[in-house]
């Protein structure tokens, strides 16, 4: 008795015990039925059994090939399993939300793109906020998210892991007749008395509400009304014009026809941007991402600290690991 069969030989045996015909088993396995009948009559050798009755008009089991049937199905089943358990299963595409196709999340979407191979696939979104995001990242709905990490609601932030990219320059978008659309750079003290839009009323990107709030107390800004939320850059475009808002914004924005975007100083306002993940996520195009943020914060120095004049609130420079 053999004691080791070849696998090859048992799934051609049970071919023809299914089919009970060696032309159509052939074409099962496609093989050619001179090797089936080759391969049948080797594993009846190393058996020391006849499996098949033949004859020109039929094909039948004999007892012992009966007997070796449900054996056979066994090994092969095992088989099939250890080489499914074994074999390099195809990433499944992660999920990036980017917020609009420009700026900084955007940017290392596009970088990591670089860095993986064609099998690997980064998907983008676009959502409209990291509030909205990340509860559909803690969810497993989506996998990565860029924005605020410190405006999450704490049981949200608990199942995320983060790591802090940029501190992002803030902007104000003007209409192009504005009396400060002229400046290269607008003070912070001259926006005083402006109403200006930051997503009010849009429960999708609370952060950015409240980073404006934050940053408009005191300083006689006035926030824009609350609006429904708007969904997309081309909307985005069509009532910012028809409403005529100066819009609070970052330094890498959308353009919109008839509007400047004008950097803020006196302080630089910072938007403290981090990516953020499902704590626990495991994949190559993740860590493809976290590796061109830090390359990518490294050649544009993101993590810098504009002068001696800025502003950031305490619970961001704590989330951001900025000092002083």
């Amino acid at each position: 008795m053999p004691y080791d069969i070849d696998p090859r030989l048992l799934r051609a045996f049970t071919a023809v015990a299914d089919e009970l015909h060696f032309t159509r088993a052939a074409a099962r396995l496609y093989v050619a039925q001179q090797a089936l009948s080759r391969d049948i009559r080797r594993l009846e050798r190393e058996l020391g059994a006849t499996l098949f009755v033949r004859s020109t008009r039929r094909v039948a089991l004999t007892a012992d090939g009966e007997r070796l049937l449900p054996y056979a199905r066994r090994v092969l089943t095992a088989q099939d399993e250890l080489t499914a358990a074994f074999r390099p299963v195809p990433e499944r595409p992660l999920l990036v939300d980017v917020g609009v196709p420009i700026g900084t999340a955007h940017g290392v979407l596009e970088a990591a793109r670089g860095r993986v191979p064609d099998s690997c696939e980064l998907v983008a979104r676009f959502h409209s906020g990291l509030t909205g995001a990340a509860a559909e990242v803690a969810a497993g709905r989506l996998d990565v998210s860029f924005g605020r990490v410190a405006a999450l609601p704490a049981g949200v932030r608990a199942g995320l892991d983060h790591q802090p990219v940029r501190l992002e320059p803030m902007a104000v978008l003007l209409r192009d007749d504005h009396p400060l659309a002229a400046r290269p750079a607008v003070p912070l003290a001259e926006l005083a008395g402006e109403t200006l839009y930051a997503a009010a009323g849009n429960p999708q990107t609370a952060e950015w509400t409240d980073l404006a709030e934050r940053l408009f107390a005191g300083r006689g800004i006035a926030m824009a009304e609350p609006f429904p939320e708007i969904e997309g850059s081309q909307e985005f475009v069509r009532v910012v014009r028809k409403q005529g808002w100066s819009v609070l914004a970052s330094v890498e924005f959308i353009e919109v026809p008839g509007m400047v975007l004008r950097p803020i100083v006196d302080p630089v306002p910072l938007s403290p941007i981090s990516m953020v993940w499902r704590r626990g996520l495991r994949h190559p195009g993740l860590e493809a991402l976290r590796a061109a943020a830090r390359e990518l914060g490294e050649r544009h120095a993101w993590s810098a600290l504009p002068g001696s004049a800025w502003w950031l609130p305490e619970a961001d420079a704590r989330v951001m690991g900025v000092r002083g």
